[in-house]
């Protein structure tokens, strides 16, 4: 099909951050057209999206819009059936990351899409960053076995904290985020997670009972890489070194070098790079290096509202160039069956072998 077919009428559920800016990318992107927002609750949005109704309920506007597409960015306890009803209604589906709150979950809304022949795009929104590419091309160039030390703690305060107390109603920290960088993880190397270890504590009163607002993962590789992610969230997290994103292999490492002036409530702060650092391990007959690192600079990066148009722009071209999304839903259901390991990793004090 060409670019100028009608546009995919989509209905847009969940009007929180990531809803509101994947809204704006429909709005603003011709191949789409919204149909209608879906919130529980009446907001105030932002002008481009004020002329749109709010309905209270999905599975009504679905069942009375019959929408094309069907973006699903309420919380995650509510991904797996707004899919699946989504699909089985012929609507293809684009669901905010984590796919769902258990691996059994993740993997009936995958085998949905392939029984009905629909696409599903995850919210996986590095892939779409060209500095995340980067990173991922130059550390597979190194060659494994790899270390990933990776990490995104947040110091949140009012309305921030507020959101994050909601979110670990039903999702701790280490696999909102963690799903992001453990698929960074497995892009680079292509071998099997054999183990998973977990840890983390509640550090306030605030956060549900149950639940622990910091938390640290080990996943062990079946080709010996092994690789850590720690991600807290709340007023007491520290600003220091907030944010490491490092791989290192026996040739070499590449790491992402921050701007020392970020901020870890700063949302684009989670997805600019800065700099991409490679280093050579190549040492000649003194013992020197042989070569002095090379410092990538990633200018003119995409900011957090233009990443979301890039993935909103991919769902797309999934949809239009019939894309084989079989790698995709797959890998979404690894790492976060990875993270889930690690969160009852957490819970037993025992580790998992997948």
């Amino acid at each position: 099909m060409s670019s100028s077919a009608n546009p995919i009428r989509v209905l847009c559920a969940g009007l929180g951050n990531m809803g509101r800016s994947h809204a704006l990318a429909y709005h603003h992107n011709p191949g789409f057209e919204i149909a209608s927002l879906v919130n529980r609750s009446k907001i105030a949005l932002p002008e481009a999206l004020a002329g749109y109704g709010i309905l209270p309920s999905f599975s009504e506007a679905l069942a009375e819009l019959k929408p094309e597409l069907c973006s699903i960015n309420t919380y995650s306890d509510s991904h797996a059936d707004y899919a699946v009803m989504a699909m089985e209604a012929g609507a293809h589906v684009f669901v905010e990351k984590p796919l769902a709150t258990t691996v059994a979950d993740a993997e009936r809304v995958v085998a949905c899409a392939r029984a009905n022949g629909r696409k599903l795009v995850i919210g996986y929104i590095l892939r779409h960053h060209p500095s995340w590419m980067r990173l991922i091309a130059e550390a597979r160039k190194l060659g494994g076995p790899y270390v990933f030390r990776m990490n995104l703690n947040q110091q949140s305060s009012g309305p921030t904290w507020a959101t994050h107390k909601s979110l670990m109603q039903t999702t701790p920290p280490i696999v909102d985020c963690g799903v992001h960088y453990v698929d960074v993880m497995c892009q680079i190397t292509d071998a099997k997670p054999v183990e998973v270890r977990g840890m983390g504590l509640r550090l306030s009163d605030e956060v549900a009972p149950g639940m622990y607002n910091y938390g640290h993962l080990q996943v062990i590789f079946d080709d010996k890489s092994v690789g850590w992610y720690e991600a807290g969230w709340g007023p007491m997290i520290s600003e220091t070194a907030f944010f490491v994103k490092d791989v290192i292999s026996p040739n070499g490492s590449v790491s992402i070098v921050m701007d020392q002036n970020a901020k870890s409530d700063d949302i684009d702060v989670h997805t600019k790079t800065a700099v991409i650092r490679v280093h050579s391990a190549a040492t000649g007959p003194d013992g020197g290096f042989l070569k002095s690192d090379e410092d990538l600079t990633m200018e003119g990066e995409p900011g957090h509202q233009e990443l979301c148009d890039r993935e909103q722009a991919f769902v797309l071209r999934a949809i239009r160039e019939n894309i084989n999304l079989d790698r995709h839903m797959d890998d979404a259901v690894q790492s976060l069956r990875i993270c889930l390991a690690a969160d009852e990793s957490v819970r037993t004090g025992m580790p998992v072998k997948l």
